[in-house]
């Protein structure tokens, strides 16, 4: 019996142990890459997509989506502004949305290690975060001519890549504009159908019609508000937030109380972008 609990111990040292290691190995990347990158790794400055350079992309942006209309439509003055909207929001949620998760480090692959740590160094970071925030926010206004999904690229290849795209209301996959607010850290890049074509991504109705349900068009959500939480130590375990093994967790408390100080600081509005 001694000797088992000897080993339980030896084994639970050893555990914690190797998270330290782990946690101390991020912390290491973290702070040479801060040093490193002082100005790419962080996420955008509040005024950013206000800048010159991204007020033309998201022209750029608009036009594009402009250009998956049917020929009838792109000349609507409706259909212009619709597709103006979508690329003026998913600029400015993007800054918003990486402001929010607070990245460290460059690439932006790298902090999902700083999430997926023992420690939480950071609650939040992957790509399919901002691929939930991203439909969040794109969702705050009923769409007359355009419709939104999701897809992933490399699925199941373990290292696999969530966006949202838009299509038009009656187009279909791969006819469509790929958001990412991820790739560099809440400064959007926007991938067209050729380039869609030339890497391996599928849509995700799945995930798509899962998020449809929590964030219905017009929805009043704030940007604070996560679809998934996570519930335990493990990188893996997560649960929605509609139910009480997420909403009672420690993640779905730090939301719950991220909304309400937001909200109080902001006067109620919904969005700090």
């Amino acid at each position: 019996m001694c000797e088992n609990f000897a080993d339980m111990a030896r084994s639970r040292s050893s555990s914690l142990e190797s998270n330290i290691s782990a946690a101390l190995a991020t912390l290491s990347i973290a702070l040479a890459t801060a040093v490193l990158f002082p100005s790419c790794q962080r996420a955008p400055m509040p005024h950013y997509a206000q800048t010159e350079q991204i007020v033309q992309r998201r022209s750029i942006l608009a036009g594009q989506l402009e250009n998956l209309l049917p020929a009838e439509q792109r000349a609507l003055p409706a259909a212009q502004e619709e597709a103006r909207w979508l690329a003026d929001t998913a600029y400015k949620a993007s800054v918003s949305i990486a402001r929010l998760n607070k990245p460290l480090l460059w690439p932006a692959w790298m902090n999902n290690r700083l999430v997926n740590a023992p420690f939480n160094i950071r609650e939040r970071g992957l790509c399919w975060h901002y691929q939930h925030d991203l439909y969040r926010e794109l969702r705050r206004r009923k769409l007359q001519y355009f419709a939104l999904g999701c897809c992933v690229r490399d699925k199941g290849e373990g290292s696999e890549h969530n966006c949202v795209y838009v299509t038009a209301r009656n187009g279909s996959w791969p006819q469509a504009v790929t958001l990412d607010p991820w790739r560099k850290n809440g400064r959007l890049v926007a991938y067209t159908q050729q380039e869609l074509a030339d890497e391996n991504w599928e849509p995700s109705p799945h995930t798509a019609d899962t998020l449809a349900l929590i964030y219905p068009e017009c929805h009043t959500y704030p940007v604070e508000h996560w679809a998934m939480v996570k519930t335990g130590k493990k990188w893996n375990d997560y649960a929605p937030t509609w139910l009480d093994s997420g909403r009672y967790t420690r993640q779905g408390k730090i939301m719950y109380n991220n909304m309400y100080n937001a909200l109080k600081t902001r006067g109620g509005k919904l969005t700090d972008y």
